[in-house]
């Protein structure tokens, strides 16, 4: 049995992480942090936890086996580090962190303790993708030259703090200002949103960020819809794009076309297509119906499962502290209004 604790029952952790917590016969729901008396025996009493305190100290005290940080995201370097000196395997939410140096902190505070980092990137779990970064290795396309890498989804609402999705009427905490639309704190767009999308596409090739030119554009405090141009370590170049703009109750749009010297991997997840095209062809992958539909359930399994001694993490501290630092550098490229160095 697994006892597992989570610091930061907001929003997204009482919709997601909890319940894939509690549906796991192998796992114990320990200890759960919040702020706010009321909202925190709420959850508390909703999914039966034994233990639930505001500060995270007493919860990390009873020393879980597993830990998911879903803290707004200029804690998680505070709250993961701590998990990790209480001795657990931490999930964090994503973005890792707004810092790029508190990022590579967690990465190397986690290999000195020997205890397992994941991030909240939930694509890398869905069928085939680790099949289809296997054969990116094996050079199916060759050596990559250039990837387009877009990301379209429905979270306007979420960054402009407007009455927004019907399904908040349903939910059991609506999502934080402090989270989402403090400019300081990583709100906006690309912290919100492409730290999903650069992380897939950092996992599936494994090529190394190292300068970013970056434009961004809002209405509000925060961005709303971003653009950049990469270049990596070994030459190869990206170009991404985002925008909270999809309408509510669709699909997001994540599309990536990865072109090689020997050939074009095109991806579309909104569409579960895929397809590598070389001298020899097309090759249409097998993605069935709903394949690729998101959900974040695969990195919960992976750290209950690294915890048991067993499974694999695809969505390792060193991804998220790279797709930290190429997100860092958008932001300070979209300020000066120019190219600067990824600092991973």
């Amino acid at each position: 049995m697994i006892r597992a604790s989570v610091i930061g029952a907001g929003w997204y952790a009482a919709e997601n992480h909890i319940p894939a917590l509690a549906r796991r016969a192998d796992v114990v729901l320990d200890g759960v942090c919040r702020l706010g008396a009321a909202e925190l025996a709420k959850v508390r009493d909703a999914f039966g936890f034994a233990f639930a305190a505001e500060d995270h100290r007493a919860v990390l005290a009873r020393r879980p086996d597993v830990v998911v940080v879903a803290s707004p995201h200029l804690l998680h370097h505070a709250h993961v580090r701590d998990a990790l000196d209480a001795g657990a395997h931490v999930l964090c939410e994503k973005p890792m962190t707004v810092d790029p140096a508190e990022a590579r902190d967690l990465v190397e505070h986690a290999r000195r303790l020997d205890r397992h980092l994941l991030i909240a990137n939930g694509y890398q779990y869905l069928p085939h993708l680790d099949a289809i970064r296997t054969r990116l290795a094996a050079g199916v396309i060759g050596r990559i030259e250039h990837i387009t890498c877009t990301f379209i989804s429905a979270t306007r609402p979420v960054f402009e703090g407007s009455v927004g999705f019907a399904r908040w009427k349903t939910t059991m905490f609506r999502p934080d200002t402090m989270t989402w639309q403090n400019p300081a704190g990583g709100g906006g767009f690309a912290y919100g949103q492409m730290s999903h999308s650069i992380a897939l596409m950092l996992w599936l090739t494994r090529l190394t960020p190292e300068t970013v030119a970056a434009r961004s554009t809002g209405t509000g405090a925060v961005d709303l819809a971003d653009a950049a141009a990469l270049g990596f370590a070994g030459g190869a170049t990206a170009a991404l794009g985002g925008a909270a703009g999809m309408p509510e109750g669709q699909r997001a749009l994540l599309r990536l076309i990865i072109t090689g010297t020997a050939g074009v991997m095109t991806l579309e997840l909104d569409r579960d297509e895929a397809a590598i095209h070389t001298a020899a062809g097309v090759e249409r992958l097998p993605i069935a119906p709903g394949d690729w539909v998101y959900n974040c359930i695969g990195p919960i399994d992976a750290l209950v499962d690294l915890a048991q001694g067993r499974g694999e993490n695809r969505s390792p501290g060193e991804v998220g502290a790279a797709t930290v630092a190429v997100l860092s550098a958008m932001q300070a490229s979209a300020r000066a209004g120019g190219a600067v160095q990824v600092v991973a």
